[in-house]
């Protein structure tokens, strides 16, 4: 019977946990013990028998659909949040998901990377820093004494960091020159990064 009653107990306890709604992801309070390893595409499949050309069908041709008058746009409504098991994360396995995209991705090309230098400050699994405050306009936080600004195509993926009391702890970027992946390690969520000087 006591052993039923601390089960019942156990169970809600552990639904509450940070990590349990980190939609699979692991949950490193000192940052995972390494950052991602370099992209490595994937070697081209073997051609099945060399010399010989496969002739692709041809297209079935659909007929053109009826054009139909635009509607009018109303203003877009805010989207959903984007759900935890879909954002950047860290697996239990020290896995980055959603680092594979390699060197090539666009979204975090930088015409001249470090423009305001390198963080001079301790990276890497056992350096957190507690995060002070968000500026929305400019989509940039800081802690101790530098900024960081958040890509903007990973502003979506903080939208539920508590700027105020959340630790963070920084990994170089082994693909994408002059970013810094900053892991949440209450959510084991991470975002792009780039450091934009001290605070003045």
């Amino acid at each position: 019977m006591i052993m039923v009653a601390t089960v019942a107990f156990a169970v809600p306890a552990f639904a509450q946990h940070p990590a349990a709604r980190g939609g699979g992801g692991g949950h490193f309070p000192s940052g995972p013990p390494h950052g991602p390893a370099p992209y490595r595409a994937p070697a081209p499949a073997p051609v099945a028998h060399p010399g010989v050309t496969v002739r692709a069908p041809e297209p079935v041709r659909q007929p053109e659909p009826v054009r139909q008058p635009e509607p009018v746009r109303q203003a877009e409504p805010r989207h959903e949040p984007i759900p935890q098991a879909n954002r950047p994360h860290v697996e239990k396995d020290a896995r980055w998901v959603g680092h594979e995209t390699g060197g090539e991705d666009p979204r975090y090309h930088v015409g001249r990377p470090f423009p305001h230098g390198h963080f001079s400050g301790a990276i890497g699994n056992g350096h957190t820093y507690r995060l002070s405050g968000w500026d929305p306009h400019r989509h940039r936080f800081w802690f101790g004494s530098s900024f960081f600004l958040v890509a903007q195509s990973d502003v979506d993926y903080v939208d539920d960091w508590d700027w105020s009391t959340d630790q963070v702890v920084l990994y170089d970027d082994p693909d994408h020159p002059g970013w810094y992946l900053a892991y949440n390690s209450r959510l084991g969520t991470y975002a792009h990064v780039e450091y934009d000087g001290p605070l003045q």
